[in-house]
């Protein structure tokens, strides 16, 4: 299974990187991250960087799916999982498939498991990001609150254009936004921390307790006030040491 480590430590954790990225979303953050106390496997989605051009289903199942064979590629038979936007509605997947084997969840900025509430005009802008960098460049400026330089959103945008196939980009799009298993959700009982960001408009503190935490017994929140969707790339320190802190044993 491709995947990117880091890490040799005790406390086993695999990352699900979001709708726009790769498995090395999480890098930025890895400068605070301690490899003598942590071992992270940071999955790369089907039809994405190392492994675009790769046959799917690409869907959220079974990007959770793969979580799990990575996990057992690894030797790993508990392991935490975490997730950035729509790969946290994957991690939260995992957790419902695998429950005796996830030990803590963390959301980021995360995908909910129900339906997003997306109009049909919402519904046809993102489906237009499969084929339109300035689409897709829109939509990373609109969920940071428009407040990061148009150079940075352009080279998000650039880049997963360069690192997704656009069938593969497409068809998460349909799982993430429309698959819903929050009646399954509801039996999670993992240790749960959901981080968002303050100038996220979209997945917001009121979002997160309406659904995360209203359904899942042991989810808490923290909210990042100098953060939007991309945590991992505008405060990346701090997301580490929420993180760290989160999984780390005691």
């Amino acid at each position: 299974m491709e995947a990117y480590r880091y890490g040799n430590g005790p406390v086993r954790a695999v990352l699900i990187h979001g709708w726009f990225g790769d498995a090395h979303d999480f890098d930025a953050m890895l400068a605070a991250i301690d490899p003598d106390v942590f071992s992270l496997a940071c999955l790369e989605f089907r039809g994405y960087g190392e492994r675009k051009g790769e046959a799917g289903p690409y869907d959220v199942a079974t990007i959770a799916r793969d979580a799990v064979a990575l996990a057992d590629e690894l030797g790993w038979e508990r392991f935490d999982v975490v997730g950035h936007s729509m790969g946290g509605k994957a991690a939260l997947r995992v957790a419902v498939e695998a429950p005796g084997r996830v030990g803590k969840l963390c959301g980021i900025a995360p995908v909910w498991a129900g339906r997003s509430p997306f109009d049909e005009q919402r519904l046809g802008l993102f489906r237009k990001a499969r084929d339109v960098v300035g689409v897709r460049q829109g939509i990373v400026a609109n969920t940071t609150g428009g407040r990061l330089p148009p150079v940075w959103s352009r080279r998000v945008a650039e880049h997963s254009m360069r690192i997704s196939d656009p069938d593969a980009f497409a068809a998460y799009f349909e799982s993430w936004a429309l698959e819903d298993f929050a009646r399954e959700a509801a039996d999670v009982t993992a240790e749960t921390l959901v981080i968002l960001g303050a100038h996220d408009p979209g997945i917001t503190e009121a979002v997160a307790r309406a659904t995360w935490l209203a359904t899942l017994p042991n989810a808490r929140l923290v909210v990042m006030p100098d953060s939007g969707h991309y945590p991992a790339n505008e405060c990346p320190l701090i997301l580490a040491s929420h993180l760290a802190g989160f999984l780390a044993p005691g």
